[in-house]
């Protein structure tokens, strides 16, 4: 009887969260008509007023979210929980890849360009905001203010919506927030652009650390490493790719606006991909679906077993951090966060509006930009092979020193007043999309046990808060030159290379539990 009861409850799980799926694609589509509208005025729909279609299409929106929400959302949470915290699922060591893993792989590097593409957007969209709305760019600047703060808040919510939804459910439910936040391309004000980047932000902020998770309970762990740098450089490079690719393509036509709108077929490509991406064994056995659970581990070799009480006291305990080591440490993979938020949430961010300035049309700008990207992206695959072949500590150190040859050339190119910029972004774009595919696997695996959680935590939202500091520079008028920016940028990014030169240790091939023993001990 209580499996039929499951099994009912399942199917009207799955009907709620289609319904809501279909009633946010309804509501988005209710906002298409005035945007086809504006054809005649090149899509310019400043000061227009909304109709109450559009005003219906965001109701539904809101209340097929909700559905959608209450579809994933689990019954009896906090004893699901309890019983997960006592679960430990990984796959042997020397577990071999099979298709399950590599078809993994893929449906989440694309998952991830889809999510690392809406942020990257947000420079793209910048110069026409600025032009439609009469605004300086101070006042534009607070979109992608707010989207970074959308960010920050996403990223400690979808942590907690991960322990509570599942893994998969959090990536579904992150999809139709995407779906929903497309809307932004048909919105006539810049407040409500303002409002819907937030949103897209909470939605995009925490994909990136649940994928993490997802690899990290499905991979035999001696191929960890290499496989969340590479699914995480792919699909930064490649949203950043798709994003100025687009902007290339349909924004001379379309104008800025398409570029939002483009999260209705992205977001819904997401929802589809969902059917790929298996559901966490560890959150199936905690829901009492030991079958699916059992069959999920069989696909990816991994087992399950029952973490011990000394374990788990050990990871309930609080632990202040210890030694200069552990400070060091930390130091430096925060201040090498920071500086790559700096450099991809300000200075990649104001460098299409920098160079529409400069007499580049905005397609042209953005086919730079595009070729740029197309010239990094081999490069994700030297840095997972570096990772995990030569030296996890100097792969992060050598995509710290490209991201500084970058901002040199940058530098180089705003004092001799002409040139190319495909080279320098195309530094850029190394360093920083190989920077960021390594520190967060690097500082999980540089911390002991007791901290591992917190550290990594703190250096994932340093990176969110130098794009903040970039944003919060511009908004409070303080307008800084591409050049000087690049030499401002340039003394942390520097203070960055050496600290982890001194302070970090190499990962490679080690067991992780012997910093344990050694966490008050400086590694080189």
């Amino acid at each position: 009887m209580d499996s039929i009861k499951s099994t009912l409850s399942d199917r009207q799980a799955v009907w709620a969260f289609i319904l809501g799926c279909v009633a946010v694609t309804l509501g988005v589509c209710a906002h298409l008509p005035m945007f086809a509208m504006a054809r005649s005025m090149q899509y310019r729909l400043a000061g227009m007023p909304m109709d109450g279609m559009m005003l219906g299409g965001m109701a539904l929106i809101i209340v097929g979210t909700m559905v959608a929400a209450y579809g994933l959302l689990p019954r009896n949470i906090g004893a699901q929980r309890t019983a997960a915290s006592e679960i430990v699922v990984a796959a042997p060591e020397d577990a071999p890849l099979g298709p399950a893993h590599w078809g993994l792989m893929a449906v989440l590097v694309i998952a991830l360009v889809i999510d690392v593409m809406k942020p990257a957007s947000l420079g793209f969209t910048v110069p026409g905001m600025i032009s439609e709305y009469g605004v300086p760019k101070r006042t534009v600047s607070l979109v992608p203010f707010f989207a970074l703060a959308g960010t920050v808040t996403g990223s400690v919510l979808w942590g907690w919506i991960a322990d509570v939804y599942g893994r998969k459910a959090s990536i579904l439910l992150s999809a139709v927030m995407f779906v929903g936040t497309s809307i932004c391309g048909a919105m006539p004000s810049l407040a409500w652009n303002i409002a819907m980047c937030f949103m897209m932000g909470a939605a995009a902020g925490g994909m990136l650390p649940v994928t993490y998770a997802l690899l990290a309970e499905m991979m035999p762990s001696r191929h960890r490493g290499w496989s969340l740098v590479l699914v995480g450089g792919l699909g930064a490079v490649g949203g950043y790719f798709a994003a100025s690719g687009l902007s290339a393509i349909l924004q001379p036509v379309f104008g800025w606006r398409i570029l939002w709108l483009a999260n209705l077929p992205t977001g819904l490509t997401l929802v589809v991909l969902g059917a790929f991406i298996p559901e966490s064994a560890k959150f199936l056995l905690a829901r009492g679906r030991v079958s699916e659970a059992e069959a999920v581990m069989r696909r990816f070799g991994a087992r399950a077993t029952r973490a011990s009480s000394g374990r788990l006291a050990e990871g309930r305990t609080s632990h202040a951090l210890t030694g200069i080591g552990l400070y060091g440490k930390l130091a430096a993979l925060s201040i090498c966060a920071l500086s790559w938020g700096l450099i991809n949430f300000g200075l990649l961010l104001w460098l299409p509006a920098d160079l529409v300035a400069k007499g580049y049309s905005v397609g042209i700008s953005s086919r730079l930009l595009a070729e740029s990207a197309l010239i990094a992206f081999p490069t994700v695959f030297v840095a997972a092979l570096m990772y995990s072949r030569w030296s996890t500590k100097w792969s992060l150190a050598t995509m710290i020193a490209l991201t500084l040859a970058g901002l040199l050339l940058v530098l180089r190119l705003e004092l001799a007043g002409s040139g190319s910029p495909v080279l320098p972004v195309a530094l850029l774009i190394v360093g920083t999309n190989g920077i960021i595919a390594i520190v967060l696997p690097y500082t999980a695996e540089s911390f002991p046990l007791r901290v591992r959680g917190r550290a990594t935590g703190w250096v994932a939202a340093c990176t969110k808060g130098g794009g903040l500091l970039a944003q919060g520079l511009t908004i409070s008028g303080i307008v800084l030159s591409m050049g000087l920016s690049s030499a401002l940028v340039m003394l942390p990014t520097t203070l960055a290379l050496v600290l982890v030169a001194w302070f970090g240790r190499e990962t490679r091939g080690r067991d992780l539990r012997d910093l344990d023993a050694e966490n008050g001990q400086i590694g080189h």
